[in-house]
């Protein structure tokens, strides 16, 4: 029990770590649940719990950029609060075997959005910015893709920063502030409909996940002080390596 105690505190530490520096630190904390025993779809809802906590503290912080686009939040948050109970129910409908074999690729997606995702959003941002009034980034296409990036969310959490990042950018956002106060207000929102239902359905494991958010809330104060003696870029390759590991990992583990 020991053992297990400090396992899942270290990886929610250097998950909350990896958060406030670089992102990817549900590389860490997601196979960490499943390596104590946590079954896959009940390990996925205990992820969304213990990464909450930072994603509301991290939108707070950002309460002055957001502020300036207080016009638009109803309605981001309806569609966040939609598409985020719809994913949540339907990884609670879907079968455990079927989940524990999407996970490899959930992985490797959620990887590969971390590698290419500083790239993709540049694009998108230079395509929003040439075509400001094409109707690819009309009004209800771009409702209709937050609201497919929020099933995703309330689906599997992993990689969910980047996919917002990316929407907010063919949106046509460019300050980097109010992009990353609307991403965590979003991911908030996602977060909070889908444990909701996760509680309903009794799919919490509430000792493990309580240990996991709370490294990761320490893991994310200390991280705030040393970010900046930090190199990111070795930071980003550490992510990289970790979810390209854990992606190769239960590939095999999954199918061989």
């Amino acid at each position: 029990m020991t053992y297990q105690l400090l396992f899942l505190f270290g990886a929610g530490f250097f998950g909350g770590v990896l958060n406030s520096i670089a992102g990817g630190g549900s590389f860490i904390t997601f196979p960490a649940l499943l390596f104590v025993g946590v079954p896959p779809i009940s390990a996925n809802a205990t992820n969304t719990f213990a990464s909450c906590a930072g994603y509301l503290s991290g939108a707070y912080a950002f309460r002055k950029d957001l502020a300036l686009h207080r016009a638009s939040l109803p309605r981001l948050a309806t569609i966040s609060l939609v598409g985020g109970s719809t994913g949540a129910l339907l990884l609670l409908q879907t079968p455990e075997a079927v989940f524990r074999q999407a996970i490899p690729w959930l992985l490797l997606f959620a990887t590969l959005l971390f590698i290419f995702g500083g790239r993709l959003n540049g694009a998108l941002k230079a395509y929003a910015a040439i075509h400001r009034h094409a109707s690819l980034v009309g009004g209800l296409l771009l409702l209709l893709l937050l609201l497919g990036v929020s099933v995703y969310g309330g689906f599997f959490n992993a990689g969910l920063g980047i996919i917002i990042l990316s929407y907010l950018a063919l949106a046509g956002h460019t300050d980097i502030n109010a992009m990353n106060g609307l991403k965590l207000l979003i991911s908030s929102v996602i977060s909070l409909i889908a444990i909701l239902m996760f509680i309903m359905d009794g799919a919490i494991a509430w000792y493990e996940g309580v240990l996991v958010m709370l490294g990761t809330l320490a893991g994310g104060y200390v991280a705030a002080h040393l970010s900046r003696r930090l190199p990111q870029r070795h930071i980003r390759y550490v992510v990289i390596l970790v979810g390209g590991g854990m992606s190769l990992y239960f590939f095999f583990r999954t199918y061989y």
